[in-house]
C-alpha cells in the first residue's frame, strides 16, 4: 500500500480509525499519514461487550440493581445479565439497550427485566447506570490522546449483525442478508461496506451513529476483504478460484473468491465445528456441491453460490485466518495482512475504501 496514494485518495492528512469489533476482541487500527502501515499504531482488546460483563458482575457482587442504558451493540454479556437477575437482583433498561439482549422486546421482559422508556431520574432509584456501546462516547479519544495519537479524521467500523427478522430466526436471517448481497451486483466485497445501513441491521446503524456515520460492515465481509488486501490472495484470485477462511471466536465464514470476486459463502458457529466436519464442508462447498439445507440442519447458517466457473478450478488454494485458525493448521496457508494477522479485518476496511474511491 502506497501510503502517500492512499490519504491523497481521501483529500485529507488527517488519521483514519479501522475498528474490527468480534466477540472475544476488538481489533483496532490507526492509519497515520506519512507511516508504513507496519508501523501504524494498533490494539487488540476485549471486545466491548466483555467490559459490560465486567461492569454487570461488579454490580452483582455489590447486589446493586442495574440500568441499561444507550444503545444496541453485541450481545457477549447476556450471561452476566442471566447472573445478576439469578440471585433475584433487578434489571431495568431503555428499550433501545434491551435491543442489544433481543430483538423482541417481550422476550427481555420475559426474562425479568423492566424495560422503562424513561431515563433516570425517573428511573427507579437506587439503580446503577450501566451504559451500552459497541463505540462508548470518549473511549477512543481518551486513549488515543494518553498516547500521544492524533484524534482520527474518518472513523469506519466493523461488528456481526444478525439483523430483525420478524419472518424468521436470527440465524436464517443472517444469511439471508449474505444471500441478497451476493445476488446483487457483482460480487465486489467492497461495495458490502455501507454508507446507508440496510433496514434490518439495527446494531450497524447504532455503531455508524456512535462513529459519526462513517462506514461500517459486517465482521465476515471485513475478513474477506482483509485477505483481499494481501498481494498473495488478490493476485492467486485472479489466476484461479481461491478458497478464503476466517475462523473466527463464534463464526466460522468461508468465501469462494475468484477474480477478486466472491462467488459463494458459508457460515457456520465454530464451537460447533471440529477439524473434520469443517473440511468436509469445505471440499464440498469449493466445489458447489454443498446443500443450504444441509449445514443449516447441522446448526449453521447455510451456504450460497453464484455461477462458478471452470477457470475457477475447483477454488483448491486456501487462505486462512482468525483467531480460532488452529482448527485449520496444515490445510491452507496461514496469513497475515502486514504481519498482523488479528488486524485483517481493519486492513480490509481500509483496503474497500481505497478500492471505492479508485472506482
Amino acid at each position: 500500500m502506497n501510503t502517500s496514494e492512499f490519504f491523497n485518495a481521501f483529500g485529507t492528512e488527517g488519521s483514519i480509525l479501522a475498528l474490527d469489533i468480534g466477540s472475544g476482541t476488538q481489533d483496532v487500527l490507526l492509519a497515520v499519514p506519512g507511516v508504513a502501515p507496519e508501523n501504524w499504531p494498533r490494539f487488540v482488546l476485549p471486545t466491548p461487550a466483555l467490559r459490560v460483563a465486567g461492569q454487570i458482575r461488579e454490580l452483582t457482587r455489590q447486589l446493586t440493581p442495574i440500568w441499561l442504558h444507550g444503545s444496541n451493540m453485541g450481545g457477549g454479556f447476556a450471561g452476566a445479565v442471566e447472573e445478576h437477575l439469578k440471585r433475584g437482583l433487578r434489571i431495568a433498561a431503555t428499550p433501545q439497550a434491551a435491543s442489544a439482549l433481543h430483538d423482541d422486546i417481550a422476550r427481555v421482559r420475559a426474562m425479568g427485566i423492566t424495560i422503562t422508556e424513561e431515563e433516570p431520574p425517573q428511573c427507579p432509584t437506587g439503580y446503577a447506570p450501566v451504559f451500552l456501546s459497541d463505540f462508548p462516547p470518549g473511549y477512543w479519544s481518551r486513549l488515543l490522546e494518553s498516547a500521544g495519537l492524533p484524534v482520527p479524521s474518518l472513523i469506519v467500523a466493523a461488528a456481526q449483525d444478525h439483523g430483525v427478522h420478524s419472518d424468521t430466526g436470527n440465524r436464517e436471517g443472517r444469511f439471508r442478508l449474505w444471500k441478497r448481497l451476493l445476488a446483487e451486483g457483482d460480487g465486489d466485497p467492497s461495495a458490502w461496506l455501507y454508507t446507508a445501513v440496510p433496514s434490518e441491521c439495527t446494531r450497524l446503524a447504532a455503531l455508524q451513529c456512535a462513529i459519526g456515520g462513517g462506514p461500517v460492515a459486517d465482521t465476515g465481509t471485513a475478513a474477506v476483504l482483509g485477505a483481499l488486501a494481501t498481494p498473495e490472495v488478490a493476485e492467486r484470485s485472479d489466476r484461479e478460484g481461491v478458497l478464503v477462511v476466517n475462523v473466527g471466536n463464534s463464526h466460522t465464514t468461508a468465501f469462494l473468491v475468484f477474480r477478486r470476486r466472491v462467488l459463494g459463502i458459508y457460515e457456520h458457529h465454530t464451537g460447533m465445528l471440529s477439524t473434520e466436519s469443517l473440511l468436509k464442508d469445505l471440499n464440498e462447498f469449493r466445489l458447489g456441491w454443498l446443500p443450504d439445507e444441509q449445514v443449516r440442519a447441522a446448526g449453521g447458517h447455510g451456504c450460497v453460490f453464484r455461477e462458478l466457473p471452470p477457470e475457477a478450478e475447483g477454488f483448491r488454494p486456501a487462505f486462512i485466518l482468525g483467531p480460532r485458525r488452529e482448527l485449520m493448521r496444515g490445510h491452507g496457508a496461514f496469513i497475515a495482512p502486514y504481519g498482523d494477522m488479528m488486524l485483517a479485518g481493519c486492513h480490509g476496511l481500509l483496503h474497500a475504501l481505497m478500492s471505492r474511491k479508485e472506482k
